[in-house]
């Protein structure tokens, strides 16, 4: 990447203060401006080692969703230090940290806290042997497959630079540690428990996400839609069970869903346009009891993705009128037709990143010292509860970037090769963590500088 300095694309004043907790530079060249990200550089390289402690804690003591009880008090203690007004318990183990700091916009930095059910199987030394109870009662493994320790590092690391650099910048910062983003309930309970009523109100939403498919520090974003709506449908196909040598006795739930899932394959690819984005995935499907015994219902558990609303309600209501009218069609009574239901706690509305908030970070993340390469990428179907920040009556601008994760020899191995890389919540998805979190850090806190710049 290059570092020479474009002092229109990075939106400084001539005379404006400049950007390092090491001097007090004044921007009077594009050389002094320069030199002045460059001191913020230095400035997060002298901090490594502390962040690369508190990423080893935290990588090695994950807790599941709905359950971050110590890492909420890891992210309050980290923000209470560097004199944050902190308030924990919102929406749950949910962290607000606001500072405030003259006349000017607010901008929130929101970081994820959670773990998964995984197995960690990555081979570094510092792996999580961690064990939990989730919802069934049942033990099982914690790992962070996600890389949310990641990003509660830089998160740390920026609010630790942004608190070191006061005189730099003008308005409120609000930096939040949100719970349960896998379940996609932590951000609805945030809000639900007043976060923009109890806190100021942001302005500007901003948030990062680690990637298991770009080079270690390099930072990619999307204009526009940048990951989906994510819906979870249950359908239950309920029938007359009976004798498997007597079939036309019984009316056979199986063969009932077997219809429904291939009628399904025609929203996509007949319903939808062409020009549009949908995704209708059948991840779960159970019934009968025994070779010879036509049972009497079928489970079935679909997820379902877009990016606008319009064709989330057209897939909702075609996967509901094919499952009710396929039991029609095999003469089921109306009070036995399939039921399809959504897994409310599951919805995670699409990301939305505003075109000029994305274009003005994007220009400054070019800039920034310490960075790697920065481009522009295509939307995902994956999901981030990050949406809902943004989903205000007034439309909050809002930008989540994605930051590379996968060590650069290794990337360019298996790119030379056609090799599949350990995907994001794989048990063998080691980040690469000092470039992540270094290129996270000083993109971050370069960004929320120009956002709360001082004019």
């Amino acid at each position: 990447m290059s570092n020479s300095f474009n002092l229109l694309a990075f939106s400084f004043r001539i005379g404006a203060p400049v950007l390092t907790a090491v001097t007090a530079l004044a921007l009077a060249t594009p050389v002094a401006a320069q030199n002045a990200l460059q001191g913020v550089e230095a400035a997060v390289e002298q901090d490594y080692d502390y962040l690369d402690a508190l990423y080893t804690h935290l990588h090695r003591n994950p807790e599941l969703s709905y359950q971050e009880k110590e890492t909420s008090r890891r992210m309050a203690a980290e923000m209470r230090t560097l004199g944050f007004d902190v308030t924990e318990g919102v929406g749950g183990y949910g962290v607000v940290g606001v500072m405030k700091n003259g006349e000017g916009p607010t901008l929130l930095i929101r970081a994820d806290m959670d773990g998964l059910p995984v197995l960690e199987q990555s081979g570094v030394a510092y792996a999580s042997r961690a064990t939990a109870i989730d919802d069934a009662g049942t033990e099982v493994p914690v790992m962070h497959a996600c890389a949310h320790d990641i990003h509660m590092t830089v998160f740390v690391g920026t609010a630790r630079r942004l608190a070191a650099m006061k005189d730099h910048w003008a308005g409120t910062l609000v930096m939040i540690a949100q719970p349960a983003e896998e379940r996609g309930g932590g951000a609805k309970a945030m809000l639900e428990d007043g976060l923009f009523e109890r806190f100021p109100k942001p302005d500007y939403n901003l948030a990062m996400h680690s990637s298991a498919s770009m080079p270690a520090g390099d930072i990619g974003y999307a204009r526009g839609w940048a990951l989906a709506n994510v819906d979870s449908v249950d359908i239950l196909v309920r029938g007359i069970g009976g004798h498997g040598a007597y079939p036309h006795t019984t009316k056979d739930p199986i063969v009932i869903a077997a219809q429904i899932i291939n009628a399904l394959q025609t929203i996509v690819s007949r319903e939808v346009s062409p020009l549009d984005s949908a995704v209708v995935t059948v991840g779960s499907i159970h019934g009968g009891f025994k070779h010879n015994i036509i049972g009497n219902e079928v489970k079935m558990q679909l997820t379902v993705r877009s990016y606008s609303d319009a064709t989330r309600e057209k897939l909702l209501a075609s996967i509901k009128r094919i499952a009710e009218n396929t039991g029609r069609v095999a003469g089921l009574p109306e009070d036995m037709l399939p039921q399809t239901s959504l897994a409310g706690k599951e919805y995670t509305p699409a990301t939305f990143n505003d075109e000029a908030l994305s274009d003005r970070v994007g220009a400054v993340l070019r800039q920034t010292p310490g960075v790697g390469n920065v481009s522009v990428t295509g939307p995902v179907m994956g999901g981030e509860d990050f949406s809902r920040y943004s989903r205000t009556e007034d439309k909050i601008p809002s930008m989540i970037f994605w930051l590379g994760g996968v060590n650069a020899e290794e990337f360019a191995k298996a790119q030379a090769n056609g090799e599949v890389l350990p995907s994001l919540h794989s048990p063998f998805f080691a980040p690469d963590k000092e470039p992540m979190i270094k290129s996270g850090v000083n993109g971050m806190v370069a960004s929320a500088l120009d956002l709360l710049r001082k004019d």
